[in-house]
């Protein structure tokens, strides 16, 4: 079916048709006051919203109207007699603007509803409640120092949470409370300008502002907050560099090494960072060339170094002029410049001792390595740099001439031989020469002396290398069998020529014949063929080999040829002598043979000398001093466990005494006892126990003091023995094999055939025997 709704404003109140049966068209309708309440109630009685009513109820009590939806109860209550409706609680439209409900009338009787659910909202009316707040702040802002006036710096917003479309509550302007006349904020946009013109960072770099949004468009009762702006001048290149001074003096010694720092001069700027950075130069001076001037990046100094040496005897004062230019030069600040500044620089020089200087730092000399003692080589000089003029002493430094091979004159500075000279073993001497002035031996000059040997022909030549030449018997006339060289020490300029020739008493023999090649080698052939190792297995040539010096040296060389059996390709097989068959022993095997010999006599002597020391008695010979002779016995008792170096008996039975004769140091074969009891004291066990060991030691000593077998050596015999004193008594398996012991036995026969064994040893107390 279809649905008609209609509303109308009638008297401050809204009636809502509805259309409820399809079949039977009934009209039906809500009546209430406008729903909307005021936020931030501050009243005793719950706040009055508004009235539902149905055309259903004629006020005979049947209808109930019933509430549902957000705050249903909670915030909002309903009269389910009358229909009006009210807020319990303080509402804030900030937190939630408007609440959306349900509202039904049903029949209070049976429940049923008389009208259809219909929805309404309570939209929550704004009042001025919040201020307006900077949720940005504080704000920080720069503007170039210098800017013209109304140059925009920053902009500032406030917010309010009041309801904009409702009255003026959340309409803000702005204002500047702090920070005037410097600075300006428009009302409505909060943009902050500048109020004066050209403003020097240089004078004051921060201004710290208060700008204030107040609602209400700025009208009395309003509400507002502030907020702080830092504005903060940025740097331009409006000021140009300066020198404090016109001029600056500076002094340095005159020693002062290249590259160092003679001075260090700033150009003040008022600026900073880039505007601030300058180049330095320098546009004239004394010395071109001596000085140079260059920026510390980091502090913006000019920093002059040295770039040769100085000299007070040659100049003593220098005079330069610097100039110090911005290197970031700002167009629009042209007009404050020049931007650079120019200042005067004298440098002054001081005079120091120096050390002597020579007049040429390395001198080269030449010596022949045949000159005689005492021949001079050469002279350096050096001279004292000062005005004073001191004399000069020269010397070596022996480091460099270890051998002592020259002398230099302390006076005049000659060096001259002091030992012969081989070129050939050491061609270059490198001799540091000391200057060193008379009247401050502290000053020490140093220069270098280069002295070259010359050579001369003094080393004969020889073979270039050992030659192993062999020669096969079945060499034919003519035949070439080695190539000889030769190598010379000398180094003559010309280079080496060697002649060779075999020495005269075997020039004419009838084997071999030497050519000489003409380049410095030579050729051994033969003369004959038919050579035999047997006939002679080795020749020896005598060669002559001499230089082209002058004068001429020569030198003999034997060079050795072995006669070889080849195989016909001319492979070497064996050389040397033939050896001769023999039907004896070779020399190697009898050598072989008499060294078995001699290491088995020496080995029967080993065996023999071992002998007669075990044969040697314990006990010395009376004629023998025994008095200083030790013998150590390292012998550890194994405890009550090891019963094979003594007998453990002794100690748990110390009545039963051995036989005096038998050596106590030594174990016995067979443990022989005799029990007898000694008359003149108790028996052991009647005695303390702290007495029982001094007993017993006692009587062992007065054995061995009348015992004419007894070792002149001291015996140490350990025993252990287990105290008395325990409540258990001793849990020792030595006690039972004592004859005191009183424990029977007898039971283990009833114990059945697997403790027989223990009964055959122990059951019977009458047996006789080593442990009876």
């Amino acid at each position: 079916p279809s649905e008609e709704r209609s509303l109308h404003r009638s008297c401050g109140s809204l009636e809502l048709s509805d259309p409820w049966d399809g079949l039977q068209r009934h009209k039906r309708s809500w009546v209430w006051n406008q729903f909307f309440v005021l936020e931030e109630y501050t009243g005793n009685e719950p706040l009055y919203v508004g009235k539902l009513h149905s055309d259903v109820d004629k006020g005979e009590g049947k209808v109930k109207y019933v509430l549902t939806g957000e705050g249903a109860t909670s915030i909002f209550t309903i009269d389910e007699n009358t229909g009006d409706i009210h807020a319990t609680k303080r509402l804030d439209r900030e937190a939630q603007a408007y609440y959306t409900l349900q509202a039904q009338a049903i029949n209070r009787l049976t429940n049923i509803p008389v009208e259809p659910r219909s929805e309404f909202v309570v939209k929550v009316q704004d009042i001025n409640d919040n201020e307006p707040k900077f949720l940005d702040g504080p704000y920080m802002a720069g503007v170039p120092e210098m800017s013209p006036l109304g140059t925009m710096v920053v902009q500032v917003a406030a917010t309010d949470a009041d309801d904009p479309t409702y009255g003026n509550s959340a309409r803000v302007v702005y204002s500047i409370v702090h920070g005037q006349p410097y600075f300006s904020v428009e009302p409505k946009t909060g943009v902050i300008r500048t109020a004066l013109p050209n403003m020097d960072r240089e004078t004051r770099d921060q201004y710290v502002l208060v700008i204030q949004a107040k609602d209400m468009v700025g009208q009395m009762g309003g509400l507002s907050g502030t907020t702080s702006v830092t504005v903060t001048l940025t740097d331009v290149n409006d000021n140009p560099p300066r020198f404090s001074h016109k001029s600056y003096q500076y002094t340095v010694l005159e020693v002062l090494p290249v590259k160092s720092v003679v001075a260090r001069i700033k150009a003040a700027d008022a600026d900073i960072g880039s505007n601030a950075e300058m180049d330095y130069r320098i546009m004239d001076g004394d010395g071109p060339g001596m000085f140079n001037i260059t920026t510390d990046e980091e502090t913006q100094e000019g920093v002059i170094t040295l770039q040769k040496p100085l000299d007070f005897e040659t100049r003593n004062s220098f005079s330069l002029r610097v100039e110090a230019t911005n290197r970031n030069i700002d167009s629009n600040f042209l007009s404050l410049g020049p931007f650079s500044d120019i200042t005067s620089v004298r440098v002054t020089v001081e005079d120091v001792n120096e050390p002597p200087i020579f007049s040429s730092p390395l001198n080269k000399m030449v010596v022949s390595e045949d000159a005689k003692v005492g021949t001079s080589i050469g002279r350096v000089s050096a001279h004292d740099p000062d005005t004073s003029s001191s004399a000069i002493r020269y010397s070596i430094d022996r480091n460099t001439d270890l051998d002592r091979f020259f002398n230099v004159d302390a006076l005049s500075g000659v060096i001259s031989t002091a030992k012969p000279l081989d070129r050939e073993v050491n061609s270059v001497h490198n001799l540091t020469i000391w200057a060193t002035e008379s009247q401050d031996p502290a000053q020490i000059g140093k220069g270098i002396a280069l002295i070259t040997v010359l050579d001369i022909n003094d080393n004969a030549p020889v073979f270039a290398i050992e030659y192993d030449t062999t020669l096969c018997e079945n060499a034919m006339p003519g035949q070439l069998i080695r190539t000889i060289s030769a190598v010379d020490k000398d180094e003559p300029l010309s280079g080496h020529r060697f002649y060779f020739t075999l020495d005269a008493p075997v020039a004419g023999n009838l084997n071999f014949t030497l050519r000489d090649n003409k380049d410095n080698t030579a050729s051994i052939l033969t003369k004959r063929g038919g050579f035999r190792r047997s006939e002679q297995p080795v020749y020896r040539l005598p060669v002559l080999i001499t230089d082209s010096g002058s004068p001429a040296l020569s030198s003999t060389n034997t060079l050795s040829v072995r006669v070889c059996e080849c195989d016909s390709n001319g492979e070497t097989l064996s050389c040397g002598a033939v050896a001769y068959t023999a039907t004896g022993l070779s020399t190697g095997a009898l050598l072989a043979i008499l060294g078995c010999i001699i290491t088995l006599l020496v080995m029967v002597l080993l065996i023999v000398t071992m002998r007669r020391r075990r044969k040697q008695p314990l006990i010395l010979d009376e004629e023998r001093d025994i008095r200083e002779n030790i013998v150590r016995y390292d012998d550890e008792g194994g405890g009550e466990e090891d019963t094979e170096a003594f007998d453990m008996v002794t100690l748990r039975n110390l009545n039963i005494v051995r036989d005096p004769s038998v050596r106590r140091d030594v174990t016995p074969d067979t443990p022989t006892f005799f029990h007898y009891t000694s008359v003149s004291r108790p028996p052991y066990k009647s005695l303390p126990e702290n007495v029982v060991f001094r007993e017993f030691i006692w009587e062992r000593l007065k054995d061995a003091d009348v015992d004419p077998t007894a070792p002149p050596y001291d015996s140490l015999q350990t025993y252990a023995f287990e105290g008395s004193g325990s409540v258990a008594e001793s849990l020792s398996s030595l006690e039972s094999l004592s004859t005191d012991s009183d424990q029977n036995y007898d039971y283990l026969s009833n114990w059945g055939p697997r403790f027989k064994k223990l009964a055959d040893l122990y059951g019977n107390s009458d047996s006789s025997g080593v442990f009876s």
